[in-house]
C-alpha cells in the first residue's frame, strides 16, 4: 500500500498549512475514504452489542478508536473510526421493514463463530503488549502461524478478533 500525500481535485498538494482530508478520512492512494462517503464506498462493519456505550469506549481504549457518534436509546448506532475502517455498534433487535425475517443479537456461544474482523498490523508484539495494557484479553499470545504472526482477542461481548502480522517477504496479490 503506497501512502502518498493528500491532494486537491486538480492534482496539486494542499499548500502548507493548508486543508487536507477531513478528521474522519483516511488518504490512501490519492482515494479519500470517509464516512459517510461524497463517492464510491466507504466500508463499515456492524456489530450486534448488549451495551452501545461499553462496547464503543472498549474500541476506544483499545484501539485508538474515534468515537464519531454515541448511539442513543431511540435506536441510533454508535459510529467508530479505527484506523482506515469504521464500525457500528447497536443493540440487537427484532425484523424491521428492511430486513423483515432477521432478528439480530450477540453471539449465543462465542466459542461458535462464523466470522470475525481481522487486524493487520506492522509490529504484532508492541500492539500484543499495548492493547493488553489497555484492557484486551487475548485467547494466547501472538503464535506463528501459514505466513505470520497472529493472536486473537474477545471484545466485551465474545466478538474475536484477529490480529496478524506478515511475515517478511510476504506480498498479496
Amino acid at each position: 500500500m503506497d501512502t502518498k500525500e493528500p491532494q486537491s481535485a486538480d492534482g496539486q498538494n494542499p499548500p502548507t498549512g493548508g486543508p487536507g482530508p477531513s478528521t474522519n478520512s483516511v488518504q490512501i492512494e490519492q482515494k479519500s475514504y470517509e464516512m459517510p462517503p461524497r463517492e464510491g464506498i466507504s466500508i463499515t462493519h456492524f456489530l450486534t452489542v448488549a451495551d452501545i456505550e461499553r462496547s464503543a469506549r472498549w474500541y476506544e481504549k483499545v484501539f485508538d478508536g474515534r468515537i464519531l457518534s454515541k448511539g442513543d436509546s431511540d435506536g441510533a448506532p454508535a459510529y467508530i473510526q479505527i484506523a482506515n475502517t469504521w464500525l457500528l455498534v447497536n443493540v440487537g433487535g427484532g425484523p424491521t421493514p428492511d430486513k423483515p425475517t432477521v432478528t439480530l443479537h450477540i453471539p449465543a456461544d462465542p466459542d461458535s463463530v462464523s466470522s470475525f474482523m481481522n487486524i493487520r498490523v506492522a509490529d504484532i508484539q508492541a500492539c500484543y503488549e499495548l492493547w493488553r495494557s489497555r484492557g484486551a484479553e487475548f485467547l494466547t499470545e501472538p503464535k506463528p502461524k501459514y505466513g505470520e504472526t497472529r493472536c486473537y482477542i474477545r471484545d466485551p461481548d465474545g466478538y474475536i478478533i484477529e490480529v496478524g502480522q506478515s511475515n517478511p517477504g510476504t506480498t498479496y496479490g
